[in-house]
């Protein structure tokens, strides 16, 4: 391989119009890019994960997913920039696609000298702090990108509250998570107080993911404070 493309970020395109990622690909492997593409959320979900790039650029208006919600769950797992491109040029629709997540928003159609200067933006801003896409735990294992858990080999089936209790305190594996965070960050603001709430959730996953839920090993509770999830050797 040649020492110049593989030291080449990879930009992942997630944009269901063959002309614009024809026209990124032609624009950004001009530039020293290594281009990867996706015509679909869930694709680019996928390939998001597989291919681990330093940037993606992403249309909102998707065949299968809004781009915000392929936005929302990119950032379940990802730090990786995001570069929204889309038609839409509402202040609203701007404001929501940055508090999703994103790093900056293009209107299109777009001069691709800037397109290039928010790249090389994002890219310089960019921590580089990636999530683990694949938790292993004893015998638990969770996948953020594909929102699977596995219990010794065997799928488990999660509501979307107890996986979203869960992969905070995966995210989190090894720190006490408090009443009031958990309960903020999954349910909102106005269920901070509901800490009896809280304990009926914590009591189900711990029935589906534990061997003995009586005597939790992963999940524990801190008591007066909130729950840790441990980490195994």
């Amino acid at each position: 391989m040649n020492p110049v493309q593989k030291l080449a970020p990879t930009a992942l395109i997630i944009d269901d119009e063959p002309q614009i990622r024809r026209l990124l690909r032609i624009t950004l492997e001009g530039n020293g890019y290594r281009v990867v593409e996706a015509a679909t959320g869930n694709d680019g979900i996928l390939e998001a994960a597989q291919s681990r790039p330093e940037v993606i650029l992403l249309d909102l208006g998707l065949p299968d997913l809004d781009g915000l919600e392929v936005l929302k769950r990119l950032r379940e797992w990802s730090r990786v920039p995001v570069l929204v491109l889309s038609v839409r040029d509402r202040e609203a629709d701007k404001i929501a696609a940055l508090d999703a997540g994103a790093d900056d928003y293009v209107t299109k159609p777009f001069s691709t000298g800037e397109l290039l200067a928010r790249l090389r933006a994002a890219l310089r801003h960019s921590a580089g702090q990636q999530v683990e896409r694949v938790f292993r735990n004893g015998g638990l294992e969770l996948d953020l990108a594909a929102r699977s858990v596995r219990k010794a080999s065997l799928e488990v089936k999660l509501t979307p509250i107890e996986y979203a209790l869960l992969r905070l305190l995966v995210t989190h594996a090894g720190k006490v998570l408090t009443h009031r965070q958990l309960l903020t960050q999954v349910w909102g603001p106005n269920a901070a107080s509901q800490t009896q709430y809280l304990r009926v959730h914590i009591a189900h996953l711990r029935d589906k993911i534990e061997r003995d839920p009586s005597r939790p090993e992963l999940i524990v509770t801190e008591p007066g404070i909130g729950y840790r999830l441990l980490v195994q050797d």
